[in-house]
């Protein structure tokens, strides 16, 4: 079984189906969560590094609120995402499990972890940053001019959002897109433009509040990005690593926001380790 083929469940969450899907669940590893980025679904996770972590540990990742095959309406804020997450976790009966949050998935981690501590072991932080962070609330004007170029050039948005435009990441582009495909059946809801908006909203106000104290947060985190993250630039990368004692920083050279994707291969690895 791999994420390519791996079935579609869904749980009451409040009196809405979230839609998930787990893969590795007879793995003797704790369960990890994974919380995705601004528009993606379940059918944009990445599967060589789902199907990498899965070797080891279950690893779960579900559609948000309102987002692909999950019903209801997409909230307009980090912290009602957050909220969703958690009611999440404990609808599947675990009290305890590892995060992994990507870019916006990585807004979402920080508030767990401030939020119900005693829920999370470890977490990696991937592509993202802590509330108020530098250029967080002036995404939307970025992912709106490349998701009208991709309209123009008939290529996918991430090409442009998670890639660097030279040789390597147009090739790592073409690499992860591809992925991206390799499921055939069974494949869940597109999103819908609303719901992107309703995104974008609750990113923008992320990035407007106020800064949280990070000193708090105890567990192992694990901070990763690429040097030239256009959506979330390095330097939020910098702060987590200074606000939370002990953490661990990756920064992969000649990659952007997409920078665990381009580097999979050597993403799975350090992240396994970590998880240890």
């Amino acid at each position: 079984m791999t994420f390519q083929n791996v079935r579609t469940q869904t749980v009451n969450v409040g009196g809405t189906a979230f839609s998930y899907r787990i893969l590795g669940e007879n793995k003797p590893g704790l369960p990890i969560i994974f919380l995705n980025h601004l528009s993606a679904t379940l059918d944009e996770c990445d599967p060589r590094i789902i199907d990498g972590l899965a070797s080891v540990h279950p690893i779960i990742c579900f559609d948000n609120r309102g987002i692909g095959s999950t019903g209801g309406a997409t909230p307009k804020t980090v912290a009602e995402m957050a909220t969703d997450a958690i009611a999440f976790i404990k609808a599947l009966g675990y009290q305890k499990v590892d995060l992994f949050g990507f870019s916006l998935g990585g807004f979402i981690s920080q508030e767990i972890l401030l939020r119900e501590p005693q829920l999370v072991r470890k977490a990696i932080l991937a592509g993202t940053g802590p509330a108020g962070g530098e250029h967080i609330s002036k995404m939307t004007p970025v992912v709106i001019k490349d998701v009208i170029k991709s309209k123009f050039t008939l290529r996918n948005e991430k090409f442009y959002l998670f890639f660097n435009r030279n040789t390597n990441g147009r090739k790592a582009a073409k690499n992860y897109l591809a992925r991206l495909k390799e499921r055939k059946e069974n494949r869940g809801e597109k999103l819908k433009m609303k719901h992107l908006t309703h995104q974008l909203d609750a990113i923008k106000a992320y990035g407007l509040q106020s800064p949280q104290d990070l000193s708090v947060i105890k567990q192992p985190v694990l901070i990763v990005n690429g040097e030239n993250d256009k959506m979330v630039p390095i330097i939020n990368s910098t702060s987590l690593k200074d606000r939370i004692s002990g953490s661990e920083i990756i920064i992969y050279k000649d990659a952007g926001h997409g920078s665990i994707f381009q580097y999979h291969e050597e993403f799975v690895k350090s992240a396994l380790k970590f998880l240890e």
